[in-house]
């Protein structure tokens, strides 16, 4: 668990020393320094292929083709098409990436990489078609990662979320120019690059809205990934509320761990108005990364770390009808409060799972999920994550 910080000054050798111990705010460890997502050839049986469908404003790279794209921008898309391998469950620890100890790795026990492929626009909406016709769904899922994630480690994070899920959805993700680097310096670029990919993801976003083989969109976004999902909402309800509130085929926003300013939030919705679709919030009131990251913006309050039911959140956040979920109380000895939903995988992605499949916005089923609670952990600890959608869904539901 990361270590809250309260003093609200702290040297800039301290932040660099937090930052490469605690690797915080979604930094990944023990990933090779690159190379894997070079194609392999070898396969294991009981393995599960997912394809993930990539779009990008980060640089494609001309240095190493297991890297594919850089943490340098780019003012053009580019798209993708990335099949992973992942191990049975019972050869890996569920909610975890598992990287490989060398290249290219053993599919039997680490994730590895089956397909790479660029593509340009139009083969990347064909392929996104054709993934629906096969497997009869129209629900896309897109994820935006946070601070500190290269682009291999957006590609396999979001094959772990949607495999241990399994939410009845196409993967989409958009990955922005990250430097996946744990520096100061670096959380600095990666602000600038989210505030840079605000556009991209809005056009990401119209996109899909003008697809006639999609029905539904959700937007699931982490950490920093949270600041670009929302200034690009903003820039939606701005350009052409009517559309945005009516015509749009985004059915729920899911904010992890928000690494935004609540006061910046509070006029972000503001702007929004009425032109927004249902917003669900997950909070982690224990989380070191956000604490830590509210110190190096001058001690203001985080998003992702506040606690639901102090005011003036609890009024503001009813008024605004946005749905919160206490991770805080889902924490077992050892684990990271900032990834906790992604390591459980149950409170976040598979908690939505049955209302996806029947065709509703999370916002839709009040009822069931009450506001401003907090998920009950299992007795035994960890949730088990094969039934964990259905567990999850129970004890919110009981504290409605």
């Amino acid at each position: 668990m990361l270590p809250v910080v309260r003093t609200s000054r702290i040297s800039a050798p301290a932040v660099l020393l937090a930052l490469s111990i605690a690797a915080v705010l979604g930094g990944c460890a023990g990933r090779p320094s690159q190379g894997v997502l070079v194609p392999t050839a070898q396969v294991a049986p009981g393995n599960t292929n997912v394809p993930i469908y990539v779009v990008t404003n980060r640089k494609r790279s001309d240095v190493d083709p297991g890297e594919m794209f850089s943490g340098d921008r780019s003012d053009e898309l580019s798209f993708a098409e990335v099949t992973v391998s992942i191990p049975p469950d019972a050869a890996r620890k569920i909610g975890e990436v598992q990287w490989p100890a060398s290249l290219p790795g053993d599919p039997q026990r680490d994730f590895t990489t089956v397909s790479a492929d660029y593509l340009d626009k139009t083969h990347f909406a064909a392929s996104v078609a054709a993934a629906m016709k096969q497997s009869g769904r129209n629900k896309v899922l897109v994820f935006v990662h946070g601070f500190n994630n290269r682009f291999d480690d957006a590609v396999y994070r979001f094959a772990q979320i949607v495999h241990d899920s399994k939410v009845p959805v196409v993967p989409v993700l958009f990955t922005w120019p990250s430097r996946g680097e744990l520096r100061l310096r670096a959380y600095t670029y990666d602000r600038e690059s989210a505030n840079f990919s605000r556009d991209a993801l809005d056009n990401l976003l119209s996109t899909l809205d003008a697809s006639s083989a999609v029905g539904e969109v959700y937007l699931l976004a982490h950490s920093m990934g949270n600041w670009i999902a929302l200034e690009a909402l903003r820039t939606r309800a701005i350009r052409a509320p009517a559309v945005a509130s009516k015509r749009s085929k985004l059915k729920n926003v899911m904010l992890v761990a928000p690494d935004v300013d609540v006061d910046v939030f509070r006029s972000q919705l503001n702007r929004m108005s009425g032109a927004r679709p249902p917003i669900s919030l997950f909070v982690s009131r224990d989380d070191g990364a956000l604490s830590l990251s509210k110190t190096i913006w001058g001690d203001v309050a985080r998003l992702g770390d506040i606690d639901p039911t102090q005011e003036p959140y609890r009024t503001e956040l009813a008024r605004d009808r946005i749905d919160v979920y206490d991770l805080t109380k889902l924490a077992v000895a050892g684990d990271d409060a900032h990834d906790r939903a992604f390591e459980q995988v149950g409170p976040v992605v598979a908690m939505i799972r049955q209302r996806m499949a029947q065709g509703q916005a999370l916002g839709e089923q009040k009822a069931a999920a009450g506001r401003s609670r907090g998920l009950r952990s299992s007795a035994r600890g960890r949730p088990c994550l094969a039934s964990s959608w259905r567990r999850v869904d129970e004890a919110v539901t009981s504290q409605a």
